[in-house]
């Protein structure tokens, strides 16, 4: 499903002067069916009372399936995603260290993409349940 001869030193590296680089958000892993990512939660991802931000999870949830959509389509120089709708459930606060997130492919269609991207801490506790629906269009 996934392209898997992008490298993640590639992929890290077209996330330098962004948000994803802002954010702190490295690429961990890259298999045919997943992709997975970290994200530290610190003073970035933070709101007031010390958990990490409801947007911050979004954040790490739309990189990944925007990815994710780069290394599924046929042809990445021809044709991208952009993004339709994100939802998010938040169901568990986090105060530090790392969370992970994993995106899998729901649909692989011609014009539309849906991923499921959850989110967990480093003890596999369910931070974060979204889901991305993305449209193929032309470059």
């Amino acid at each position: 499903m996934f392209n898997t001869s992008i490298s993640l030193d590639t992929l890290n590296s077209m996330s330098k002067g962004n948000m994803i680089e802002h954010l702190g958000i490295e690429f961990i892993e890259i298999q045919p069916g997943l992709i997975k990512a970290k994200m530290p939660v610190d003073h970035r991802t933070k709101q007031p009372l010390g958990l990490l931000h409801g947007g911050a999870s979004v954040v790490l949830a739309e990189t990944l399936g925007s990815v994710a959509v780069v290394l599924a389509v046929q042809d990445p120089k021809v044709e991208t995603g952009v993004g339709v709708e994100i939802n998010a459930n938040h169901l568990k606060s986090a105060r530090g260290g790392y969370v992970i997130g994993t995106c899998i492919p729901l649909r692989i269609g011609r014009k539309i993409h849906v991923y499921e991207i959850k989110i967990h801490d480093e003890e596999e506790n369910l931070i974060c349940a979204s889901r991305l629906t993305v449209a193929i269009i032309p470059l």
